[in-house]
């Protein structure tokens, strides 16, 4: 008979290690798995881009139900296990459910440590560790507008770059004078500063917290300096603790954690501890790839496979918020007997840092260019000799002293090297899977070992071993599905919708056999998009698709209102325009009117029950200032008032946005006419810019004025206005048949070369087609604003919502 095993804990540590038995014994046990959570198994690494809005629950799950019931284990979820009878070998729930066990696992993990102050318990003070804590802060959210974060650590900055995302103003409170001073030195440290204060965050550093403010619910925060900020949110992230209360109160041995030796066994027979609750030679790790090394080694122990039992890690850490690059690896800090080469380049971004004892590298930071981070975290664990090679692995390459790399540097790694530190994958295991299960793909890879599947570091070294075992002509290279629902890229799915004409989202996911069933955020929109396309008359617009700006026809502030910008066509209006917007912020005590970048009158503050009130007494055109879509043409007065005009850009600004307006396009799209080469308007930053001159125009395209700065490109010469419009909208019609979802025209023309966009509109008759599938689609479109003052039924889309607690 199969004995029983018990886990207690239906987290990652646990269950990874439930993976590594199975594979090593299949048929030994009758597994039960107890979990606190109503979800089946998931990746708590990537809570963040839930928070973040990058995925949703269902991204993150690592095991769904039907892997429980495919490996044969019981699953109870919702059950906290409250008792161990280490005696009689028996577990009782906080709902009453037993269950008698041979060997128990212990993987309860931690607690977020929740500092001891006055007013801790006030509605709005959370933590941020699981799924529940993400939902309760995008609820606070939808009605609240401060947030301050306790802790600037990983965790905490994770959680602070989610709650700008989801336009709250954010404050990180940090008791140190850097942040992430376990992770970074000083100088990455500033540097991971400067980029997220740019990006919006503020930071009260060597601030020590003395008390939540408020009645009920939080109002601010203040420190013992006496001084306060104001908070209608706290998240605390200021460490974990092992959750060991179980343990104890069951007479296992406990210090930190729960006291376990080599083989992750404690000192009650039969009961072994693992992750977040272990403590091993003194040691509590709190990262994921430590974890994963317990695990394998508890798999070899309860699978009866003799091994030389679990030694301790070397940890790392990779952090990417909103586009920062940040790695570190094992001794990162300068003493006596280290030695560290590093550079810095302020105007790229980048810092490297290695740091050398006895010849062998033993600790590294990266910031900006972290694509080196797996290969120097392996050579710190392999503990290898690099001297001579310090300064060609921080600088690159250069001559015959080059330290290994690629094939070489894979093929000299042990197989019980880990790779995937998110999954705990190793060479090994990965080696095994391409030879045994036919991998020839890192997707193949991927699907059978989850290596790559969390962060995606790893891919260079997986890509790397496929190569190495199979040869460079035995690797299939594989495009990346347009996400993780599918391995179909853009072409595949747009081909499927036109040859099969299909007309629904949930066709083409039912059809084109996706992974999830009911997509995921990132396909969802693009599907619809892609649908609209295609099918503008057979395809009805799927709003619950659309993101919450597009689906409510206004920018969602930082304090939960909405801005309502209506359609100034060229940026030339009348008095009567004017006196209306006037009038309507007046009535509706808006708080803020302010012209835009885009030449263009915004009202910011009203109330999402007020917006078609709003709309209905402007008696004006929605500006889609929140939409993928057109957003504005600026101009310039041109020849109209400008002496040194040569051409007339209101009029053409004014047709060109009238013709532009309305239509869906893969990114939000800007426009400007400039009526002189002196440019006042920016033409030659925007997606498209037409540029007066001397007897014509010239027309620029894939500008971009924002983060990633990219001029425009010249693509034609015309003397016509009417080559002008007919050139622009067969442009656009090209990006949008062409363009990826999401993908501004700048990223496209980078990618497709402006040779290619000049071939494609050198025809004539090509130029003409486009233009009339162009006018075609946008003919179809009402004014959306118009659209819900007329339904009744989408009206009720904003009533008021009823106060939410969190």
């Amino acid at each position: 008979m199969k004995k029983k095993l018990v886990l207690i804990g239906n987290g990652m540590a646990g269950v990874n290690a439930i993976e590594q038995l199975l594979k090593l014994a299949p048929e030994k046990y009758e597994i039960t798995v107890f979990g606190s959570e109503p979800h089946p198994n998931y990746n708590r690494i990537l809570l963040s881009s839930v928070l973040a809005g990058d995925a949703t629950i269902q991204d993150i799950v690592i095991n769904d139900m039907d892997w429980y019931k495919d490996n044969g284990i019981t699953l109870h979820t919702s059950q906290t296990v409250t008792h161990i009878d280490t005696g009689m070998k028996i577990i009782t729930t906080d709902k009453g459910l037993t269950a008698s066990y041979d060997d128990l696992i212990i993987a309860t993990g931690s607690l977020p440590f929740m500092l001891p102050l006055p007013g801790v318990d006030k509605e709005g003070v959370i933590a941020f560790r699981d799924i529940q804590d993400c939902e309760s802060m995008i609820n606070a959210a939808k009605q609240y507008k401060h947030a301050v974060v306790i802790g600037g650590g990983l965790l905490g900055l994770e959680a602070a770059r989610g709650l700008l995302n989801l336009n709250m103003d954010v404050s990180v409170v940090h008791i140190y004078k850097h942040l992430m001073e376990r992770q970074l030195d000083e100088t990455a440290s500033d540097m991971l500063r400067s980029e997220l204060e740019s990006q919006g965050m503020k930071f009260l550093l060597e601030q020590n917290t003395d008390s939540i403010l408020g009645e009920e619910r939080v109002t601010g925060v203040r420190f013992k300096d006496g001084s306060e900020v104001k908070a209608d949110l706290v998240v605390m992230a200021v460490g974990i603790r092992p959750n060991v209360a179980l343990a104890k109160n069951s007479g296992i041995e406990t210090n930190r954690g729960i006291v376990v030796n080599d083989y992750l066994e404690t000192g009650t027979p039969h009961v072994y501890a693992v992750g977040e609750c272990a403590e091993h030679s003194g040691v509590v790790y709190g990262l994921v790839a430590p974890l994963f090394d317990q695990g394998a080694e508890l798999a070899k122990r309860l699978a009866g496979i003799p091994s030389s039992g679990y030694k301790g890690s070397v940890v790392s850490t990779k952090l990417k918020v909103s586009g920062v690059n940040v790695f570190s690896a094992g001794q990162f800090v300068d003493s006596a007997e280290t030695r560290s080469f590093r550079i810095q380049d302020d105007f790229e971004h980048v810092y490297k840092k290695i740091v050398v004892q006895d010849g062998k590298l033993i600790g590294a930071v990266l910031f900006g260019d972290t694509s080196d981070g797996p290969k120097l975290f392996s050579m710190i664990r392999a503990g290898q000799d690099i001297s001579g090679q310090e300064k060609e692995l921080v600088l690159g390459a250069q001559g015959s002293s080059k330290p290994k790399s690629g094939i070489d540097f894979v093929a000299d790694m042990s197989d019980d090297e880990i790779v995937c530190g998110c999954n705990g994958v190793s060479k090994g295991t990965i080696l095994s899977a391409i030879q045994e299960k036919n991998c020839t793909s890192v997707n193949d890879v991927k699907y059978c070992t989850k290596a790559t599947g969390s962060c995606g570091g790893c891919k260079p070294l997986v890509a790397d071993l496929l190569t190495y075992a199979l040869g460079a002509d035995g690797v299939t290279a594989v495009k990346e599905g347009i996400c993780g629902c599918t391995t179909l890229g853009r072409e595949e799915v747009v081909e499927a919708i036109r040859t099969m004409k299909l007309t629904s989202s949930r066709e083409v996911m039912n059809v084109l056999e996706w992974n999830n069933p009911e997509g995921c955020s990132k396909c969802r929109p693009a599907i619809n998009y892609y649908l609209g396309m295609i099918w503008p008359v057979e395809h009805e617009d799927e709003k619950e698709s659309r993101f919450v700006n597009e689906r409510n026809h206004g920018n969602i502030q930082k304090d939960g209102t909405y801005s309502v910008i209506p359609r100034i066509h060229g940026g030339v209006t009348t008095a009567e325009d004017l006196k209306k917007i006037a009038d309507v912020a007046v009535k509706y005590d808006v708080e803020t009117v302010k012209i835009t970048g885009a030449q263009r009158i915004g009202l910011y503050g009203i109330k999402k029950e007020d917006l078609p009130k709003v709309w209905e007494e402007l008696d004006m055109t929605s500006g889609f200032a929140y939409g993928k879509s057109l957003r504005a043409v600026k101009t310039c007065v041109g020849s109209t008032w400008c002496r040194f005009g040569t051409q007339d850009s209101m009029s053409m600004g004014i047709e060109l946005e009238k013709r532009l307006e309305r239509i869906s396009t893969p990114a939000k799209t800007k426009v400007a006419v400039s009526g002189c080469p002196r440019n006042c308007a920016e033409a030659t930053i925007k997606d498209l810019g037409v540029v007066a001159i001397d007897g014509g125009w010239e027309i620029y395209v894939g500008g971009n004025g924002g983060t990633d700065v990219r001029p425009a490109e010249l693509l034609v010469k015309l003397r016509k206005e009417d080559e002008v419009i007919e050139w622009t909208l067969a442009y656009f019609q090209l990006y949008r048949e062409n363009a990826n979802y999401n993908e501004r025209t700048s990223k496209w023309i980078e990618r497709v070369g402006l040779e290619s966009v000049k071939n494609a509109l050198a025809s004539r008759k090509e130029r003409k087609a486009l233009q009339q599938r162009y006018e075609f689609s946008a003919g179809l479109i009402e004014d959306p604003w118009k659209e819900i003052i007329e339904q009744e039924r989408l009206n009720k889309n904003y009533e008021p919502l009823q106060p939410l607690k969190v």
